[in-house]
């Protein structure tokens, strides 16, 4: 059974994202089966991250979250170029990386931006397992990356 995202984003009041160009050689996101990888989603917004900075230090845990959510967003937009986001069945797998200030713990905190987010537009179809990781630096100096495994419809 596949779910309407579609609605579930119009009820929210939110709209994808234009799928930003990758910064490198590899792909938005790969189907393979009934599964498609999202790659790592940064922040961005017409090609270039939006926010830089270390969360805990530059960059507060609260925008970090909302940072995560506008990952959630772009990741459904590379679902949605792939397959079209009439054939999601659920989310599968979210990892969330966080640029982590020395001594900052709240990864999973602002990773939730992410899970929350595929909460309120899938429901029971939005819970996942979930990895939530602090690191010294992310690509283009952004503050979070996400990247997303979803089960599609066959």
């Amino acid at each position: 059974m596949t779910v309407d995202v579609r609605s579930a984003l119009s009820e929210l009041g939110l709209a994808l994202p234009p799928v930003s160009p990758p910064k490198g050689a590899y792909l938005p996101a790969v189907r393979s089966g009934t599964l498609v990888f999202v790659s790592g989603q940064v922040p961005m917004v017409d090609g270039e991250v939006t926010t830089i900075g270390k969360v805990g230090a530059d960059i507060s845990p609260e925008r970090a979250k909302e940072l995560c959510r506008q990952c959630a967003l772009a990741a459904l937009a590379a679902v949605d170029s792939v397959v079209g986001l009439d054939r999601l069945v659920r989310v599968v797998k979210v990892v969330g990386f966080v640029a982590s200030a020395p001594g900052f713990t709240g990864q999973a905190t602002v990773v939730n931006g992410a899970s929350e987010l595929f909460g309120e537009l899938l429901g029971d179809a939005g819970r996942h397992a979930r990895s939530a990781v602090g690191v010294a630096e992310l690509p283009l100096g952004a503050p979070v990356e996400v990247e997303v495994v979803v089960e599609i419809a066959g």
